[in-house]
C-alpha cells in the first residue's frame, strides 16, 4: 500500500466526517470536550498521570476531545467498537476500563457480552475467553448477576440453515465457490465451519442486530490486519445497511486502539467500495 496515498485518503475522510460533526473548533474546546467526555464515560474527572503526563494528555485529548467528535456514531456504539478492538488485541487492562465505560455510555451488559462473544470466530476461543473473564469481573464489581440471560435463538437442528440464511444475504455463496477445489471432505467442511460457527452460532444471537454485528466484525478484522477479508466485510456492511460514513467513523474510532496502519488499510478498502452495487437488506 502507498502510505502517502493512504494518509491522504484518511485525511479526506477525517475532514469530511469532522465537517458533518461540527468539529474544527478551537484547541481549548478540544481539551474541554476531552475532560467532559472522559468524565461521562469513566465517572471520574480526568487527572494527570504521575509518570507520563505528556503522553497521557496527547492520548486523552486526541481520543476523547477529537475522535469522539468525528462522525455520527453514538457513544454506545463507539464504546462497543473500542471493546472489540481491545478484545481482538488482548489489551486486557484497558478492556476492563472500557467495559465499564460502555455501560456508562448506555450499553446493556448483554450488548457488551455479545460484542465480546462475537470476536471468537475471528480471534479464536482462548483469547475470547480472556476477554470474557474481564467482562465477568466488571459485571461482578457492578453487582450484575451472572450468567446473563440466554441469547441463543437456534438449535442444533437449524443452526446451519439459519446461519446460511444470514450469510447468503450478506455475502452470497462466494465462500462455497472459493473452496470447491479443496480435496475430499474439505470442500464442504471448511465453508460449513464458517457458516455454522460465525453465522449460525453467533450472528443469530440476540443482543446485537445484524448491522452492529457486521460493523463490529469489520473492526475486529481491521485490528487483526486481515486485509484479505476486509473487502468482503465492507460489502457485507453495505448490504447490512452500514454506509461508508458509518464505516469510516468506525475506523476513526478504532484508529487510536488498533493503530493508523491498520485503520488506513480499512479506509482504503471502504473508499474503493462501489456502494451503488450493494442494496442494503436491512434498510438505511
Amino acid at each position: 500500500m502507498n502510505l502517502a496515498k493512504s494518509l491522504t485518503t484518511l485525511n479526506m475522510a477525517l475532514a469530511s466526517a469532522a465537517a458533518l460533526a461540527g468539529a474544527g473548533t478551537p484547541p481549548e474546546d478540544r481539551i474541554r470536550a476531552a475532560d467532559e467526555k472522559y468524565a461521562a464515560l469513566f465517572a471520574a474527572e480526568r487527572t494527570p498521570s504521575a509518570t507520563d503526563p505528556e503522553f497521557m494528555n496527547i492520548l486523552q485529548h486526541f481520543i476523547f476531545g477529537e475522535v469522539f467528535r468525528i462522525g455520527e456514531l453514538d457513544d454506545a456504539t463507539r464504546e462497543l467498537i473500542t471493546v472489540v478492538s481491545l478484545t481482538t488485541l488482548q489489551t486486557l487492562p484497558q478492556l476492563k476500563a472500557h467495559v465499564a465505560a460502555a455501560m456508562n455510555a448506555g450499553c446493556s451488559p448483554l450488548e457488551i457480552r455479545e460484542a465480546v462473544y462475537l470476536c471468537a470466530p475471528f480471534i479464536g476461543f482462548p483469547r475470547t475467553l480472556n476477554a470474557v473473564a474481564v467482562f465477568n469481573e466488571v459485571m461482578k464489581e457492578k453487582g450484575v448477576a451472572l450468567p446473563l440471560e440466554n441469547a441463543a435463538t437456534v438449535s442444533e437442528k437449524n443452526r446451519r440453515a439459519e446461519g446460511a440464511r444470514i450469510q447468503n444475504a450478506l455475502y452470497g455463496d462466494e465462500v462455497q465457490k472459493s473452496m470447491r477445489n479443496l480435496p475430499g471432505i474439505y470442500k464442504d467442511a471448511v465453508p460449513n465451519m464458517l457458516t455454522d460457527l460465525c453465522f449460525g452460532d453467533f450472528y443469530t444471537r440476540a443482543g446485537l442486530d445484524a448491522r452492529r454485528r457486521e460493523l463490529l466484525s469489520l473492526v475486529a478484522l481491521t485490528a487483526l490486519g486481515a486485509e484479505k477479508q476486509l473487502k468482503a466485510h465492507v460489502v457485507g456492511n453495505l448490504r447490512a445497511g452500514n454506509g461508508k460514513e458509518t464505516m469510516l467513523a468506525a475506523m476513526v474510532q478504532a484508529a487510536p486502539y488498533v493503530g493508523l496502519p491498520a485503520a488506513l488499510s480499512a479506509v482504503s478498502v471502504i473508499k474503493d467500495a462501489e456502494i451503488e452495487n450493494y442494496a442494503p437488506i436491512y434498510g438505511e
